[in-house]
């Protein structure tokens, strides 16, 4: 078996994990694993914007209250207050460093999106995260790094300490070992486990999966954050998954049911501008009353919209809408997972030498709810606190590995038929079952359908696709059962039973293996 050793191991090449690398460059030999394209992460797809009290009638303490204010009462403070503190200045550091973002004659052009009190988000355009992906890459270019794409990471190795001294890598169905002194997760989140996503194909919860697996703790899996719109084509054409900005609602566009109401005004005094979960659940509710979808009106800001918005302008006249004066379809898909690996503010898990940032990291900013526009900021500043801590640690004085656990059943011949049926299984049931409103009977049909896939858990992974799945199963089977164990509605988890409850316990529901 082929070994490389490296001192800092980074898994993911999303925002979160290239600022990371660009800060360890500084302290010795980084190695960047990504699954796809360097090119490929959520991160890419990013268009609204990164959010920083950046703007002089803005401050950290107003960012502060609009976080843990959307996040239902389930924030870590002292992890929000680092954020929106620390944040200009890593934001500041990336426009050092190169980053375009979209200006006025009076300096930056700020944005507003739901839930924020202050126009306080920076955006390149509609391509906001390609920009400072763009830019984090170039300057990586310039240091000491090596890439392995296409590289798929199995599993997370131990040594007899219980320290984590790597991973194990598959390409091209050969496996590989690479040891380092300190591995980062940064493998973003796990949109995919749905049918219906804003989220990339490569979103398939491989860092939850993969931790959790050797014992790491996870939290919040409940929490998963629903985009209120994605352009949609109807019921006779297939769903599109293209996202269309918060920022168009927070520059004036309004949602409109089928008969051309306005109809969030009777759902929430601050209307399209009320939290995520909120628009998404009314947007749903209003679906189920008219039998029809919704609306999305830019005749408001008619006079911007193809400037302002121009990715989504091409992508909407590609499907025959045109912005400046047709209604964009649009419903609801999975988006964002508040949940994952339970880490300290220093992306400390609870594996010695493994950390964790980005959206697979849980430590409470996003509390129930996210804010929009907080997650590149997340990525951004909590990548920068984890590579920080890793630089810290003596090198390693064990490279011996534990004895792993129960060997695995071989591989049946016809395992890729057997895994798109399994995938499009556990994604369908998740959007029936475990999606924007829940309730008690069907969060019990989903864990049984689900348990009846246990099968494929006991295969040896010799294939990237068989692991992704692998991996769906374990993060749909957490999101289940803690929606299940959270018998209350709380921000972006929304029990129809608890519905008109009081939300009775502040706590973060917690799992290991």
């Amino acid at each position: 078996m082929k070994t490389k050793h490296t001192d800092f191991l980074i898994i993911g090449s999303g925002i979160a994990g290239l600022r990371a690398a660009l800060e360890l460059s500084q302290w010795g030999t980084v190695t960047i694993v990504t699954k796809a394209s360097i090119k490929e992460s959520a991160t890419e797809w990013a268009q609204g914007g990164i959010a920083a009290a950046m703007h002089h009638k803005d401050t950290p303490a107003l960012h502060l209250q609009d976080t843990l204010s959307a996040g239902a009462k389930l924030c870590n403070e002292d992890a929000v207050r680092i954020l929106v503190e620390e944040g200009p200045l890593c934001v500041t550091e990336l426009i050092e460093l190169g980053a375009q973002f979209d200006q006025t004659t009076h300096g930056y052009d700020y944005t507003k999106e739901a839930a924020h009190s202050q126009r306080r988000i920076l955006h390149a355009s509609d391509t906001t995260g390609k920009e400072i992906k763009k830019t984090l890459g170039n300057a990586l270019l310039k240091k000491n790094i090596q890439f392995y794409e296409h590289t798929m990471a199995s599993q997370l190795l131990l040594n007899t300490n219980n320290d984590c001294i790597g991973t194990a890598v598959i390409t091209n169905t050969t496996e590989s070992h690479i040891y380092a002194n300190a591995t980062l997760i940064a493998t973003g989140g796990c949109g995919q486990v749905f049918s219906k996503t804003t989220t990339p194909a490569i979103a398939t919860g491989d860092g939850t999966a993969l931790a959790y697996h050797i014992g790491c703790t996870v939290q919040d899996m409940e929490f998963i954050q629903f985009h209120p719109t994605t352009l949609t084509m109807g019921d006779k054409k297939p769903i599109s998954i293209f996202l269309i900005s918060e920022a168009v609602r927070g520059e004036g566009a309004v949602l409109r049911n089928i008969s051309g109401h306005r109809f969030m005004l009777n759902y929430h005094p601050k209307a399209e501008l009320a939290p995520r979960d909120i628009v998404a659940r009314s947007i749903y509710l209003e679906t189920q009353k008219t039998k029809n979808h919704v609306f999305l009106d830019l005749s408001p800001i008619k006079d911007i919209a193809k400037k302002r918005f121009p990715t989504i302008y091409k992508r909407c006249l590609n499907a025959g809408i045109d912005i400046t004066r047709d209604f964009i379809p649009v419903s609801p898909a999975a988006h964002y997972c508040m949940g994952g690996i339970k880490t300290t503010t220093s992306g400390e898990t609870s594996i010695p030498r493994l950390f964790a940032a980005g959206e697979v990291a849980s430590l409470g900013i996003h509390g129930a709810n996210r804010l929009a526009s907080n997650s590149l900021l997340d990525g951004l500043v909590f990548g920068k606190r984890a590579a920080l801590q890793m630089s810290k640690l003596h090198p390693l004085t064990s490279h011996t590995l534990q004895t792993h656990h129960a060997p695995k059943t071989t591989t049946p011949t016809d395992i890729k038929s057997r895994i798109i049926g399994v995938k499009q299984t556990i994604r369908s049931t998740m959007w029936r079952y475990v999606s924007i409103i829940r309730k008690k009977d069907e969060l019990v049909m989903a864990l049984n359908t689900l348990n009846t896939l246990n099968w494929i858990l006991e295969l040896s992974p010799i294939e990237p696709e068989l692991i992704e799945v692998q991996n769906l199963l374990i993060n749909a089977m957490l999101i289940t059962k803690a929606a299940y164990n959270r018998k209350e509605s709380r921000g972006a988890h929304y029990r129809s039973d608890f519905s008109d409850t009081v939300p009775e316990y502040e706590t973060h529901l917690v799992f290991s293996k």
